[in-house]
């Protein structure tokens, strides 16, 4: 028997027909001509079935040559014949301009790129509406830490503190972070490119980088701030204004934290997660702030350098943390409990007689799997084929944030490298990983 090897976007599609005498030749000039006609045809297949077509782009099902059917198939603005009866449109075609330069480069990122039928397609598509919900979270966090840094300015002004005013601006500057995720999501709506052609979900990942690298720099802020009045204490002035300035940051950003950290994790976005636990250490900052006012309002200066060190080792942590989530994620590596669950369901399904590998990994906020099994190798294709779907199936709807299963079937053997002497010194043969 062949090897098989689904993925998630190929299926066994009917025989494409040849072109009809009548149909119209596609024109290498550009001289206007008229693409009013009707696709409707009828052919035969090898075993003699007759089947009528007006075919559309997106079936969402595979036909098999024995069934007679009839589809519509969708003729966009500028379409032509490819020379098999049917009406195609370019696939780098667009009917608008993004112009030129740094607009032009902005106005391609916000975009949302693709076809008409690929846009109704990724409506539905689960991990398009995570995307969207990572969009709206991100922009609800701006929008929160906006009315925040409004009310401390508004604080500055009438206090006339320089020290506010700079806090204030550092809480704007640790805001402004957020942009380079939000920016991450949005290229990860568009369509993969024939050069990026696993999509831009890893941008996000890459987002990850500049967040943890920000939340390093407010540790070292906090420390060098410490440090400086450890060495030189200063009594605070304006304790009321502080104090105020201090609440309202502390609530902004606890309340921007818990967004985030929670909607990243029902999405499965470690870089939200990321700029939560950001937003969380520029709570904790003024959290330290106000309590420095009360130990300095109390008459004991020293608590301000005091708690800034034990707020900074705090936010050490966090950036631990942070840099160990994005590490995995920028190295393929995947949480063991997933690769259990998917080996559990694979070695469930009947006709699979052994898993001979699994692997998985996390590209932004989904999970994308490469399987290998094998059958039993009397079994036709067409077996073959339905036992790798069914496994594609079962993982799809019990792996959480799955959006991408390719499955390779070997005819089984008691020595595999049998079916694979051709490669077997390119690739190693597949075998579980065990550690």
């Amino acid at each position: 028997m062949n090897d098989t090897t689904n993925n998630l976007t190929q299926s066994p599609a009917p025989t494409t027909p040849p072109a009809r005498p009548e149909e119209h030749t596609h024109h290498d000039d550009d001289t206007d001509h008229d693409h009013s006609h009707d696709h409707s045809h009828e052919h035969s297949h090898d075993d003699g079935a007759v089947h009528a077509h007006a075919h559309r782009d997106d079936h969402g099902h595979a036909h098999s040559a024995d069934d007679a059917h009839a589809h519509e198939h969708a003729q966009p603005q500028g379409a032509h014949s490819n020379g098999d009866g049917h009406a195609h449109s370019h696939g780098e075609g667009h009917d608008h301009d993004h112009g030129t330069g740094m607009w032009g480069w902005i106005n391609t990122i916000f975009h949302l790129h693709g076809h008409s039928h690929q846009r109704t397609a990724l409506a539905t598509d689960q991990n398009f509406l995570h995307n969207e919900e990572g969009i709206r979270t991100v922009w609800l966090a701006l929008a929160a830490l906006g009315v925040t840094s409004i009310l401390q300015l508004m604080i500055v002004f009438a206090s006339g503190s320089v020290a506010l005013f700079a806090d204030t601006a550092h809480n704007i500057g640790d805001a402004l972070n957020s942009i380079p995720l939000l920016i991450a999501f949005y290229l990860a709506r568009r369509v993969a490119t024939r050069r990026y052609n696993y999509g831009y979900a890893r941008a996000e990942d890459v987002a990850g980088i500049f967040i943890v690298l920000s939340i390093a720099v407010s540790a070292a802020i906090v420390f060098w701030e410490s440090f400086q009045r450890l060495l030189d204490p200063q009594p605070l002035q304006n304790l009321g204004w502080v104090a105020a300035a201090a609440i309202i940051g502390f609530l902004g950003n606890e309340a921007v934290a818990l967004l985030q950290i929670r909607k990243g994790r029902e999405i499965g976005s470690a870089a939200l997660v990321a700029d939560g636990l950001h937003a969380r250490t520029d709570g904790l900052t003024s959290l330290a702030v106000l309590v420095a006012a009360v130990g300095s309002w109390l008459g004991f200066p020293l608590v301000d350098p005091i708690i800034g060190l034990l707020i900074g080792v705090a936010i050490l942590f966090i950036t631990k943390d942070a840099i160990v989530t994005m590490w995995y994620r920028l190295m393929d590596a995947i949480e063991p409990e997933y690769i259990a669950q998917a080996e559990d369901i694979i070695r469930a399904q009947p006709g699979v007689k052994e898993l001979r590998r699994l692997r998985m990994r996390w590209l932004g906020h989904r999970i994308a799997a490469d399987v290998c099994i094998s059958v039993d190798p009397q079994l036709t294709t067409v077996e073959s084929h339905h036992i790798a779907e069914h496994v594609r199936h079962d993982l799809f709807h019990e792996i959480p944030y799955l959006t991408d299963v390719i499955v390779h079937v070997d005819p089984w053997s008691a020595e595999p490298t049998v079916h694979h002497e051709m490669t077997h010194h390119h690739d190693p043969v597949p075998q579980p990983v065990l550690a």
